[in-house]
């Protein structure tokens, strides 16, 4: 018998989409919060990012790139996964409804965040000499390192704290968390670089993890857990299902950090503090649109198939239909990026930031490969299966690693880029293949159909952009761009009924319906 003793308290509890039908209005739903939230961050980012890179210019944000690096890295590997295993661990107490499970989930889930993130702020306090030298040459910026320990506790309980946010699928609630997160860390970080400069990194780094770690506590106090007295036997026994399926996703986490992390110093040692600057903003600017879709997939979609796992038919139109959608929005994300990337980059740093055009241009095609790639991942996590999980990402390591190295030192900078592409398509390539044999997933004929296209105009777009003039290129993107966009949006009011969704896009989808019955 447990010893752990309950308050009775209402539980809210998100219900599964039912074994029929399709989820595709449930996903266009979860990916307008976390899209919307999204939306506001990237204008707020564009303000921090642009201010940022007028006040430290490409070397100032290469080193602010590393030193992000640096404490990604520490999160990770202190983090030991609990984050991302407690939204499972919730997710799937929730779709059973025991709101005992839940309750105690939710409390050893704080508990071992807090424990995480005072362990991992002295580990990196101890190590930091050493961190500084491989980092940086020298011990000369261990004192910098050991503040930065004040932001990797911040960031390990606050996502501790939003693990159960999102386990619970208070997706309204994960949105406002991420966008007042991102305001107060503007407030506070901005003033910090602007006062003190280079020497302001750190403390703007840590007082933007502290604002994410207020507002992660404000929004998980909402949740109406029951309270719950654990004992120490029934701590021992959650703590060990977090950690074991944590480590996995903790090992992932640093695979994914360390191979940035190393990317960078690669590229410092061999082209400069600057070209980590470029790389920098490239892989920023490269993620912003399909992070969007990225974030909606972890948010909601994760979640709904780990309730749904069990049943192979149900999970894989599940991961069909995310598939889709996550197609139909990336395509003309990507494309646009790719006509417009000398644009996009003055707009969000500003023209010294032109030698990073082609990297994002690489960069963007890799992220196309994410889209695709990721849905069919989760299926490995919502079953697991860390063994297998761990496999699959130490291979993409081992592939993008060993394409950096040989990359840059032909290619430089952009070969960074082309590393990231060809990566992710090996990653793609390999996640089908264990999906295929987890539960028998194949593409559905739509995906194939869309997937085709995209591919094409984007292979397209790519080509003229590198082999014919300017004026023609740009226009040859631009033509594409508003295709894809058609297209997209024509699916979309074919997929979704426009009733259930907000009314500006219900309108939007409406008119495209119309038009199309009339085509």
């Amino acid at each position: 018998m447990s010893s752990a003793t309950i308050e009775t308290a209402p539980v809210e509890v998100l219900p599964v989409k039912g074994r029929e039908g399709n989820s595709y209005t449930q996903i266009l739903k979860s990916s307008a919060w976390v899209g919307g939230s999204t939306v506001l961050n990237i204008a707020i980012g564009i303000v921090r990012t642009k201010v940022m890179a007028i006040l430290l210019g490409p070397a100032g944000f290469g080193l602010n790139g590393l030193y992000s690096a640096v404490a990604d890295v520490a999160q990770s590997v202190a983090g030991m996964g609990v984050n991302s295993s407690g939204v499972r661990q919730i997710a799937e107490s929730a779709g059973s409804g025991d709101r005992q499970r839940i309750a105690q989930t939710a409390a050893v889930l704080r508990r071992t965040s807090l424990a995480l993130g005072f362990a991992g702020a002295v580990l990196l306090v101890i190590f930091s000499k050493q961190i500084s030298s491989l980092t940086f040459g020298n011990a000369g910026r261990a004192s910098a390192i050991s503040l930065l320990a004040l932001a990797v506790f911040c960031k390990l309980v606050s996502a501790g704290q939003a693990a159960l946010v999102q386990g619970m699928r208070r997706i309204s609630d994960l949105a406002k968390m991420q966008i007042s997160g991102a305001v107060a860390g503007i407030l506070t970080g901005i003033p910090l670089v602007y006062l003190w400069g280079q020497a302001g990194i750190v403390p703007a780094l840590i007082a933007v993890a502290a604002s994410m770690l207020m507002t992660s506590w404000w929004y998980s106090r909402k949740i109406p857990v029951p309270r719950l007295r654990v004992g120490l036997a029934e701590i021992g026994h959650e703590a060990a299902a977090l950690l074991k399926l944590g480590f996995a996703f903790m090992t992932s986490g640093f695979l994914t950090m360390g191979a940035a992390y190393s990317v960078r110093i690669l590229l410092a040692r061999r082209a400069g503090i600057a070209a980590t600057g470029y790389y920098q903003s490239a892989w920023t600017l490269g993620g912003l649109y399909v992070g969007i879709i990225l974030q909606a997939m972890a948010a909601d979609f994760y979640p709904r198939l780990t309730a749904s796992i069990r049943d192979h038919r149900v999970s894989n139109r599940i991961v069909n239909e995310q598939t889709e959608v996550g197609l139909l929005l990336a395509g003309p994300g990507v494309l646009g990026t790719l006509t417009f990337a000398p644009l996009i980059l003055a707009l969000f740093y500003s023209p010294k930031f032109y030698a990073a055009v082609e990297i994002l241009r690489w960069i963007s095609l890799g992220t196309l490969m994410q889209v695709v790639s990721w849905p069919m991942g989760f299926i490995v996590l919502a079953k697991g299966r860390p063994s297998i999980f761990l496999a699959s990402d130490l291979g993409w390591t081992i592939v993008y690693l060993g394409l950096a190295w040989f990359l840059v030192h032909n290619y430089g900078l952009e070969g960074a880029g082309m590393a990231f592409f060809a990566s992710y398509l090996f990653h793609l390539l390999l996640n089908y293949a264990i999906a295929r044999r987890l539960s028998g997933f194949r593409w559905s004929k739509s995906n194939r159909h869309t997937g085709v296209l995209f591919c094409g105009l984007i292979a397209l777009v790519f080509c003229a952009l590198r082999l014919l003039p300017q004026t023609v290129s740009v226009s040859v993107g631009g033509i594409a761009l508003v295709g894809a966009t058609w297209y997209s949006l024509s699916c979309f009011a074919q997929l979704v009924s426009a009733a259930q969704l907000p009314a500006p896009i219900s309108r939007l989808l409406l008119a495209f319906h119309r038009r199309g019955d009339a085509a």
